[in-house]
């Protein structure tokens, strides 16, 4: 434990003499004291009296620029300063600290004014002996010549051991000493590389090819050359080299089929059908130019289901009508009565589930039996045969005879009537081509024939 000293009188002295005076001279006011320093921080103003500035025990004063600061609190101890240096460099020696008594206003403990230094000191010992010195053996025979041609240099050591030193001391001088030497032979010349010459032109126009393009350079083994006698050695290291052509287009690639891919299922469910086989030009994919893929990119083959396709059926042309007749009556031929007949067509053709034919199989319509009829209304006469056509004209054809004066309807769709020959000069207001169209019924072709005079 060491115990605190006084300073010496003559150093407390100068430090009283360098303490700020209490009065009311006017001093530097600060916001702030730095403990870890001792320095003043923040100028609060100039020309301040101690009073003034201490109304707030935060702040510090100066008494003037680059002199002591104090803070304006209570008077108290600093820290300790870190300890001086050992006052020597072996064996024991003394160190000292410090720290001062900060403030306004008061005392620290021991009646220490503000501004006092107080020192401490201790022993210390950087090193626990002093270096001694040694001294040198003596020389050592001189070595070998450093070349083995023409001159070089020798060197020769000593040791530091004639005492060996102590505590970190060293001989005085050098452990080795060189001088030149001279082998009294003639250095073969060993080659050295001339200037490396130009690059060569590139060995392609474009880049991305199997084989790199480069361009070359080459140089000789002839600044200067290896001696013969003694010989030389050659030159170290490659006469030529190569790098790769900066500033080149990419080659162009030529596309390249990939593999087929899978075969599509077949599209129908009955008879025969196309399959597709499809492959992509992607092996490589053409770039920079390169042609594209020849040949084609789909395939196509046949494929069998082995199941017949279902056939729809078709009707077949109407059959003829049949006989004119009414489901109430034995008989309506050469009567004014409506009957029916009927005609049928057949669906032909269809097999292995195909659609049924669409439509009616069987066709009904209204008519009259008026086929052979007696005309008693007619006499015989010379006369012409009217035709009657259902799309609508009337036309008049001579005849040499009546057959009998009789009306029959044929299939063929004509209406044949026997008329007197007085009644073709006149013409009657309901037998005119525009009332006898198409669309007349048998009905009204009857009914048409009955009031022709």
């Amino acid at each position: 434990m060491t115990a605190p000293v006084k300073a010496p009188q003559s150093l407390l002295l100068l430090l009283l003499l360098t303490l700020p005076g209490t009065g009311s001279d006017p001093v530097l006011c600060f916001t702030h004291y730095e403990d870890s320093t001792g320095r003043c921080k923040g100028l609060l103003g100039r020309d301040i009296s101690v009073e003034n500035c201490c109304l707030n025990a935060a702040y510090a004063f100066q008494e003037r620029d680059g002199g002591l600061c104090q803070a304006c609190r209570s008077p108290q101890w600093s820290p300790w300063s870190p300890w001086g240096p050992c006052s020597v460099s072996c064996s024991e020696g003394s160190q000292l600290r410090h720290r001062r008594c900060i403030g306004w206003g008061g005392q620290c403990s021991e009646k220490a004014a503000p501004g006092i230094l107080e020192w401490q000191l201790e022993a210390c010992e950087e090193q626990q002996c002093c270096p001694e010195m040694g001294g040198w053996s003596n020389w050592e025979p001189w070595g070998a010549c450093s070349v083995t041609c023409s001159k070089g240099t020798r060197i020769r050591q000593r040791v530091c051991n004639n005492p060996v030193p102590k505590c970190g001391g060293h001989c005085p001088g050098v452990a080795q000493e060189s001088e030149a030497c001279d082998t009294q032979r003639v250095c073969p010349t060993h080659g050295a590389w001339g200037p490396w010459g130009p690059w060569s032109a590139c060995s392609s126009s474009c880049h991305g090819e199997p084989r790199k393009p480069m361009e070359t350079r080459s140089r000789t083994c002839s600044a200067p050359g290896p001696s013969k006698e003694p010989p030389g050695k050659p030159c170290p290291g490659v006469a030529y080299e190569q790098r790769g052509c900066p500033g080149l287009p990419p080659c162009p690639v030529a596309g390249g089929w990939g593999p087929w891919g899978p075969v599509s299922p077949c599209p129908v469910t009955c008879g025969l059908g196309q399959t597709v086989e499809q492959r992509t030009c992607n092996r490589p994919v053409p770039q920079h130019g390169g042609p594209f893929c020849t040949g084609d990119d789909t395939r196509t083959h046949i494929c069998n289901t082995a199941v017949p396709c279902p056939v729809d059926g078709e009707w077949e042309a109407w059959g003829d009508w049949s006989t004119c007749t009414h489901p109430h009556l034995s008989t309506i031929r050469c009567k004014e009565i409506p009957g029916q007949q009927m005609r049928t067509r057949s669906c032909k053709g269809r097999k292995f589930n195909g659609q049924r034919c669409v439509g009616k199989y069987q066709d009904i319509r209204h008519c009259y039996n008026i086929q052979n009829c007696i005309c008693p209304q007619f006499q015989w006469l010379k006369a012409r045969v009217r035709r009657m056509l259902l799309s609508g004209g009337i036309h008049w054809h001579s005849a040499r005879s009546c057959k009998g004066r009789r009306c029959w309807w044929r299939r063929s769709g004509l209406v044949y009537t026997c008329l007197p020959a007085k009644t073709l000069r006149r013409k009657s207001p309901n037998t005119s081509p525009s009332a006898l169209t198409s669309r007349t019924s048998i009905n009204q072709l009857h009914q048409a024939l009955l009031k022709i005079p």
